[in-house]
């Protein structure tokens, strides 16, 4: 099972917490009882390594003289400051001499490591959940979350297209002659936190900001058990918020001699509103006279050519940047349903 996106904040709050409880037990516990002695350092020896671009370590032995008995023991820290005849204070049980620790007090470091960690992760979170709060309020209560209905008309193909290259890559719908239509532009690129898009509609001259999160995977590797991928949509999972507004995809793998991908025909209300197929990078120079020529295309993810009726591409466009950003091959995240609808269709 993976994870990703939301993911990194689960995987760095153990990490803080268990820095967190090192901490506190190497500062506080650990040489409670110790008492301090002066030390010589005796010997610094290079431990040898197994990677060639691995940073080196040190072992470094001391000699120190308890109820006048003398001790030469390994310390369990290095500093650069070391060196061979330098006297540094150690900490020592008084039950067991032959037991010290460095007393440089790096428990407090890695106790104050975990804290910061832990904090960056607290401030994000509520820097998400206020993000997500002042969106809903710049807009009319209910437009969030529902679309209107979908008009019809005459059916045209277009192309969906996945900017590649850029950590801040967008989605947008062209026409035949390049004509951007809708997009999806970053605005705001972060690790833990959802991304800050700009939903631009250029054909009704509108623009409305959208939080898109990063994607979160369970991978089962099971015969019994479907993978699942999906992104979150102002704090809505993805595939819910289709769901919600009327939309159902039957998805199923095909293709023809030119390209082998994906096939999805999108409903809302149970109303065909468009044919899609998964395209390779150079949508535009499939078709026509070039199409010939490509035989054996792979396609490519995030890349589509549809045909559509609908007039309004919003929702279409939500649907298909969903399937861009997961990977998914279904409109349940997973993709046990688009090889059932293969064999369906066969």
């Amino acid at each position: 099972m993976s994870f990703k996106g939301p993911g990194i904040k689960i995987v760095a709050a153990i990490i803080a917490i268990i820095a967190i409880a090192a901490g506190v037990y190497f500062t506080f516990f650990q040489s409670r009882g110790f008492e301090k002695t002066t030390a010589t350092i005796v010997s610094i020896v290079e431990v040898p390594s197994d990677f060639a671009d691995q940073d080196p370590t040190f072992d470094v032995k001391v000699r120190y003289t308890v109820n006048g008995k003398e001790y030469t023991e390994k310390l369990d820290t290095y500093s650069p400051s070391y060196k061979e005849g330098k006297t540094v204070e150690v900490l020592y049980d008084p039950n067991n001499p032959a037991v010290i620790h460095s007393g440089l007090g790096f428990g407090i470091y890695i106790l104050i490591a975990g804290t910061v960690i832990l904090l960056i992760i607290i401030f994000s979170t509520v820097r998400s959940k206020l993000a997500q709060k002042k969106l809903k309020q710049t807009r009319a209560a209910g437009k969030d979350a529902t679309y209107p209905p979908i008009t019809l008309g005459e059916e045209r193909e277009l192309y969906f297209i996945t900017d590649t290259g850029t950590p801040k890559y967008g989605h947008r719908i062209e026409d035949a002659s390049r004509n951007v239509l809708i997009e999806a532009k970053m605005t705001k690129f972060t690790l833990t936190v959802p991304f800050g898009f700009d939903f631009i509609d250029h054909v009704k001259g509108t623009k409305t900001p959208h939080l898109i999160g990063h994607e979160e995977s369970s991978e089962w590797d099971s015969l019994l058990l479907d993978n699942h991928y999906t992104i979150s949509f102002d704090g809505e999972d993805i595939w819910k918020h289709l769901k919600r507004n009327g939309i159902r995809v039957d998805s199923s793998y095909g293709g023809d001699s030119t390209v082998m991908g994906i096939k999805y025909v999108i409903y809302r209300n149970d109303v065909e509103i468009a044919r899609v197929e998964n395209t390779g990078y150079r949508v535009h120079e499939e078709d026509a006279e070039e199409k010939g020529k490509r035989t054996g295309l792979i396609a490519a993810q995030g890349f589509f050519r549809i045909w559509t009726k609908a007039q309004d591409l919003e929702l279409l466009f939500i649907t298909l940047l969903a399937f861009a950003r997961t990977g998914a091959s279904a409109d349940n995240g997973g993709n046990y349903k688009t090889i059932f609808g293969t064999i369906r269709n066969n």
